[in-house]
């Protein structure tokens, strides 16, 4: 393993220096921007920037929880009329609402609970500062409920809630403010869980709700939140039964213990939701299903399921370094097949009048119940590390795949997969090695065919930035940690549009990698001709986080700045509390901070 050296920022120059193969991400030449003059707020362990980029992002302020790896800051919304950023904090299961107004120094103004037992998963704001909270239920395949706040009263306050479904995940308003739209995830649970221990017995799960998105209708009467008219829809898939078989011939994927006979909408997970423009049409991540849903938002149906494409990694420019244990950063091409899995998805208008989606492309197992038991307690988990198939009943690698013989642990061995998918025409084997994510970030049109992808890209970046840290964990900041499971991880997406010193209005994307942590800028205004700007990363790679035995962090922990990125909100300039600048709200989930990064408009 490298040795540690301290965080420091980098140029684009000093990375070409040392590259390994191919150009740097998104096709920016090798040569530098220097850096701004200023001291950072707090570590910066990279600090990246195309020659010529028309924006710098640069950390404004940061609010810390004090809590570690505990979930105590996900989600972000922000509130233009009052400058305050409400928070998702599921460590205490209450929203947290902080006074952004002087944005270099936002505190805890104050908290919102919920029901007992009730857990907010996302929040969003509409512009007259009615707040939509997605709550799970305490038992989590139970429905769970949309609550409207008033987030401008000095307290906020409850003013209207209803039933959506299980296990709602995320919340977003249309752009008028008319309809807050809902993915109610549907996760199973396994025999066992918390208020299931009487379920009727079934293969291997106590319970499985079924997958929907609510759309939910709002209306103040007289401009009176006190006065809400409320009424929702519910968008299923039901009516795909009846295509089932066509879309699992275009890709859509099911898995689970009973997965041939499973209803569709059981088998469907909606993670994340974008709309329009115009409001009329969204599009839902069925991340598990490495697929998009079309909803149309006007008649409340989802209209159409589009199976993803997946990844050929054995292509130059799509490679990953698949191995932990091999002691370097090579990302290179191999045997397998990603499977895309988006988690966060963000959507924008360009210039052609199209509308494009982008995609964080993380993936996600399907799973519940216990990993490592799962077989003998019940539930059940799609992964497996590819040198573990054939054992424990799970099919082993076929003599004919290309994988075949290449499974120690320097090669594909530790690489975790998919074990349903790949499997031979008889399912006695798995010929071919599907992993989870394809480590990049994607342009799609609104059909779901993809127009760009990063590729390999984003992986390269981070072994050229951070060649001491590569692939590092969120928790742990141990090179080429998490080589063998979806490398840098991206997983949250929003875009923003900014008027440049020329005057031109750009559209910027902003993607948070879980992982070894920061935010990556790109321009996408031509969604075909995607363009790198930045990567930030306010971390401290050097300063000990390991958990000890009763998983408690080291002291002094908090030095190591921010890491775990999981909710962006991009504020746009003319909803500042900074006057005419742009400001990105990071939600880190293990730090447990909420960064605010001001964005601006150089040259």
């Amino acid at each position: 393993m490298p040795t540690r050296s301290p965080s420091r920022r980098r140029t684009l120059a000093a990375l070409a220096c040392g590259a390994a193969a191919g150009p740097l991400l998104l096709g920016v030449p090798a040569a530098a921007a220097a850096p701004d003059a200023g001291a950072p707020l707090g570590p910066v362990a990279a600090d990246v920037r195309a020659p010529g980029a028309e924006v710098h992002l640069s950390v404004l302020g940061r609010y810390s929880s004090g809590a570690f790896a505990q979930s105590a800051a996900e989600i972000v919304a922000h509130d233009p009329g009052t400058h305050r950023v409400f928070v998702v904090n599921a460590l205490n299961g209450r929203l947290d609402v902080l006074d952004a107004s002087d944005p270099a120094a936002p505190v805890l103004e104050t908290t919102v609970a919920f029901a007992a037992g009730e857990v907010p998963n996302s929040v969003d704001v509409r512009d007259d500062g009615l707040v939509a909270v997605a709550v799970e239920a305490p038992r989590k395949t139970d429905r769970g409920r949309l609550v409207l706040l008033d987030g401008r009263a000095e307290q906020p306050r409850q003013v209207g809630s209803v039933r959506v479904g299980a296990l709602p995940d995320m919340v977003t308003w249309t752009p008028d403010g008319r309809t807050a739209l809902v993915a109610n995830e549907g996760e199973p649970a396994a025999p066992g869980d918390d208020g299931l221990e009487d379920a009727p017995e079934r293969p291997g799960y106590a319970a499985d709700p079924v997958g929907s998105v609510s759309v939910v209708d709002v209306v103040a009467r007289g401009g009176d939140l006190d006065r809400l008219r409320v009424r929702a829809r519910t968008a299923g898939f039901e009516r795909f039964e009846a295509r089932r078989d066509e879309l699992v011939a275009a890709g859509l994927r099911l898995t689970g213990p009973d997965a041939a006979s499973l209803r569709l909408a059981r088998n469907l997970e909606p993670e994340y939701v974008t709309v329009a423009d115009d409001g009329r049409t969204a599009w839902v991540a069925l991340q598990e299903n490495n697929a998009l849903a079309r909803l149309d938002v006007v008649r409340g149906r989802i209209t159409d399921v589009l199976p993803l494409e997946r990844v050929d990694h054995s292509r130059p420019g799509h490679g990953i370094d698949p191995s932990d244990r091999d002691g370097v950063a090579d990302v290179r091409p191999v045997p397998v097949t990603g499977l895309q899995m988006p988690d966060g998805i963000a959507s924008y208008t360009a210039a052609d009048g199209e509308t494009y989606v982008v995609t964080a492309n993380e993936g996600d197992g399907r799973g519940w119940g216990d990993e490592d038991t799962w077989r003998e307690t019940g539930g059940f988990s799609d992964e497996a590390r590819a040198k573990d198939l054939g054992e424990d009943g799970l099919p082993p690698l076929c003599a004919t795949s290309p994988a075949a013989g290449r499974l120690g642990d320097a090669d594909l061995g530790r690489l975790t997969v998919s074990w349903p998918d790949g499997l031979s025409a008889d399912g006695s084997c798995v010929q071919d090695l599907h992993a989870f994510g394809s480590r990049s970030v994607s342009v799609l049109d609104a059909d779901g065919r993809r127009v760009w992808d990063s590729g390999d890209q984003l992986e390269r970046l981070v072994a050229q930035a951070l060649p001491d840290h590569f692939n590092a964990d969120h928790e742990e900041a141990t090179f080429d940690g998490r080589s063998d499971n979806k490398g840098p991880e991206p997983e949250g997406v929003t875009v923003g549009r900014v008027t440049t010193a020329s005057g031109e209005e750009r559209v910027y994307a902003f993607v948070g990698l879980e992982r070894v942590g920061g935010v990556v800028v790109g321009d996408v205004t031509d969604p075909r001709d995607v363009r790198f700007v930045q990567y930030l990363n306010p971390r401290d790679l050097t300063v000990d986080t390991e958990l000890d035995d009763d998983d408690q962090p080291p002291a002094g922990w908090e030095a190591a700045g921010d890491f775990g990125p999981e909710g962006l909100a991009f504020v746009a300039a003319e909803d500042s509390p900074l006057p005419g600048v742009p400001l990105l709200v990071v939600g880190n989930e293990v730090s447990g901070t909420t960064t605010l990064l001001r964005l601006d408009v150089t040259g």
